[in-house]
């Protein structure tokens, strides 16, 4: 999987590279990272025995901004795929329109197998050895595989005690430290306005409807919960416990509690059980995959039944996917665009850290809203003015945004 988002990202990259004519030597100072990290992380366990743990950061571009992008902390941490992952996030900082530009990293740990208070000094040390590298004005972390609203708060309060109280340096914070009202369900909420925008550039609504979502983790179940409050109808569910459809429609608030309470979505009594693998073909007009990539391919593609394919999930349409729904007629709409509501809330949150000043949630949502709106405006725009689909509508806007602060700045070779 990970060489298969690192060849898609690169390939992406050089067709809108060659859509917008950029010259060779520009393109390839595009994709060379500007910053590689690596640091050896040593802590006592529980036990008293030392053991030692990778941690490194990627930092893509700071054209635009200071560098975002998530730490991780996962026993294969593939350095290929950690490029690809930074240097994504410059690009879609760059589609969103919000000053940043990507970053990623972790430790290569699993996480299970550590206690919290193993995880905390892991933290730590992994805090002092980058806390010079890292800064509101330079790169500010946030959370993603195996790490959470925690481990932001033990990296906050390390960082502070070298700099000073600094609730900007990381995003994806606990709500007592500075974090963001709305940061939960930013990115599920981000997918609805986008399918929205989609929609009414289509004439249609959410209302008039039917959706089937795979993936009831965070993104899944608030875009379910977000798109039943609308009217539209959800007529299968699935995640890795198994699937559950009705074509009336599921309930998702007596779903949302059936899960919370067994764990699981079998033995549903407001829908039957049904194959996991049948789900991306299940008749609908909305299909929103949010759990893992590559889940649309040569295989499977040619069956789906669905108008219109939310990308909620990382790449989970692989490129011979993509060229199959292209010729009938399936629309696409891009993760690089589609899931950027976590990172454009992570944005507020870190404006309101630097302002001092906190917002209300429906001021978070409204101006989630006015982004995502506008971004789709202007990736529709690249459409017409490229003649391309919405993926390389996508790209060659975030792509021209970071090619032309780049060479205002001076730096192209």
């Amino acid at each position: 999987m990970a060489m298969n988002a690192l060849a898609a990202t690169n390939r992406n990259f050089r067709h809108a590279a060659r859509i917008l004519g950029l010259d060779s030597k520009l393109e390839k100072s595009l994709l060379i990272p500007f910053r590689e990290i690596k640091v050896e992380c040593t802590i006592p366990k529980d036990d008293g025995t030392l053991v030692s743990y990778v941690g490194f950061r990627v930092q893509h571009d700071n054209s635009r901004g200071p560098m975002k992008g998530g730490i991780r902390y996962h026993p294969e941490v593939d350095p290929d795929e950690v490029n690809a992952l930074a240097q994504l996030m410059t690009w879609k900082t760059a589609v969103a329109d919000i000053p940043y530009g990507g970053a990623k990293g972790g430790i290569g740990c699993t996480p299970k197998d550590l206690s919290k208070s193993e995880l905390e000094r892991l933290t730590r040390v992994f805090t002092q050895k980058i806390h010079d590298l890292i800064g509101v004005n330079m790169d500010v972390p946030a959370p993603d595989m195996g790490t959470n609203a925690q481990t932001m708060a033990w990296i906050l309060d390390e960082y502070s005690k070298f700099h000073g109280y600094s609730p900007a340096i990381v995003t994806g914070k606990p709500i007592d430290l500075g974090g963001s009202l709305g940061r939960e369900a930013a990115t599920g909420r981000g997918v609805v306005y986008a399918t929205e925008a989609l929609l009414a550039e289509h004439g249609k609504s959410i209302k008039d409807l039917t959706f089937v979502i795979q993936g009831f983790g965070n993104v899944g179940s608030w875009a379910a919960r977000l798109i039943h409050e609308r009217g539209g109808k959800v007529v299968a569910v699935s995640d890795i416990t198994g699937a559950v459809k009705n074509p009336n429609g599921i309930d998702i608030q007596s779903l949302l509690n059936h899960k919370e309470a067994t764990g699981s979505l079998n033995n549903f009594d407001g829908g039957d059980a049904m194959d996991p693998n049948e789900l991306l073909i299940e008749d609908c007009d909305v299909l929103i995959p949010c759990a893992l990539g590559g889940v649309l391919n040569r295989e499977n593609a040619g069956k789906v039944r669905a108008k219109f394919i939310i990308e909620a999930a990382n790449h989970p349409t692989d490129p011979e996917a993509d060229e199959i729904l292209s010729k009938k007629g399936v629309i696409v709409l891009p993760d690089i665009y589609a899931n950027s509501g976590g990172v454009t809330v992570s944005y507020f949150e870190w404006v309101q850290n630097i302002q001092g000043f906190m917002w209300d949630e429906e001021k978070v949502n409204k101006e989630l809203h006015r982004y995502m709106t506008r971004a789709f405006g202007n990736i529709k725009n690249m459409c017409q003015t490229h003649n391309c689909n919405l993926r390389m509508g996508a790209f060659t806007l975030g792509v021209n945004r970071v090619a032309r602060a780049t060479v205002l700045r001076g730096w192209e070779a």
